[in-house]
């Protein structure tokens, strides 16, 4: 059905396009995380991704983040990181016979986090304290971020020795946790096709283009900001939201801030797609990577091997969807 949009949403899927056909030049499959990542850098959000090593989480983030002409860090999370290897230090200058503050790895516009449950809670809290407020404070002083600000952090589901689990609230500052799975045989052939036929990965990447600047990306999130939502769906989004708090497999339930999530990702996807309105599909769509991280099944249920998917998608079939 054609409508006509009340938003001039045109600039926003030139740049969703052809950010998909860089990553493409490199990335074989992979549609669902980027159009996630993509989603979270439009509303604003930092981003956990789950997977077993090898299957591109980290070179996805920093691909991302070479579409964008913005300043890129990558910190390596490990078990005697110290907060202020993330945040920065003051250092004595004798020129000037006082302290000054050497920023960290974390003054940045687009930070990825490798292994963010390798680090003890000391450095975890340090990075949450930033993510949350967009400042970091160092010896009394406050230090703002520049805009934009995105944590993309990656974790390893299955290597649990020397780690450290990230506490749920800390879980809550994310707007998403992807899971990104394991390619299908035709994606592998694909993979291996590319790494055959390319002679040097170092110099793929760098051939990548910035496709937006910090001021057109600020743009773009200003009109998805405008993306239209109908009272029954906030409502529906509040449902979703509110069963996972006296549903019976859970321990703990999402808090307002997953109905706040829930509500920016899904415009910006709707954004994504080309329309001013949000329908009841983005919600669904969304919502276990709104909500798997913030909630907590109930220890009979997990000896059941449910899954925190399972108890979304029982919630979402048992609401009415509004139409």
């Amino acid at each position: 059905m054609d409508f006509e949009s009340r938003i001039d949403l045109q600039d926003l899927n030139d740049a969703i396009t052809a950010i998909k056909a860089e990553i493409g030049k490199i990335i074989v499959g992979q549609q669902q995380t980027i159009d996630l990542l993509l989603t979270a850098i439009l509303a604003d959000g930092h981003v956990l991704i789950e997977g077993v090593p090898g299957v591109a989480k980290t070179l996805t983030a920093k691909l991302l983040a070479r579409t964008v002409a913005t300043e890129f860090s990558r910190i390596q999370f490990t078990p005697d990181l110290m907060p202020s290897d993330v945040l920065g230090t003051s250092v004595f200058n004798p020129k000037h016979t006082d302290f000054e503050f050497r920023k960290g790895p974390i003054f940045s516009n687009i930070v990825l986090v490798d292994e963010i449950n390798r680090a003890p809670a000391k450095t975890q809290a340090a990075l949450f304290e930033v993510m949350e407020e967009r400042q970091a404070t160092v010896d009394g002083t406050t230090y703002p971020m520049s805009s934009p600000f995105i944590v993309i952090a990656t974790q390893n589901p299955v290597e649990h020795e020397g780690t450290y689990r990230l506490p749920e609230a800390q879980l809550d500052r994310f707007l998403f946790k992807i899971v990104v799975k394991y390619p299908s045989q035709e994606q592998e052939v694909e993979v291996l096709r590319g790494h055959h036929l390319r002679l040097n990965m170092a110099e793929a990447i760098a051939n990548i283009q910035a496709i937006l600047t910090p001021e057109q990306l600020a743009e773009l999130r200003r009109k998805t900001h405008q993306v239209h939502v109908e009272d029954k769906l906030l409502e529906y989004i509040a449902q979703v939201v509110v069963q996972t708090r006296n549903n019976k497999s859970l321990f703990l339930g999402a808090s307002p801030r997953a109905s706040v999530a829930l509500l920016n990702s899904a415009k910006a996807l709707a954004a994504i797609r080309g329309r001013d309105f949000v329908t009841p599909e983005e919600i669904q769509q969304l919502a276990p990577s709104v909500l798997r991280h913030r909630i907590v099944l109930t220890p009979e249920r997990e000896m059941e091997g449910a899954t925190p998917d399972d108890v979304v998608a029982q919630i979402l079939q048992k609401i009415e969807v509004p139409r």
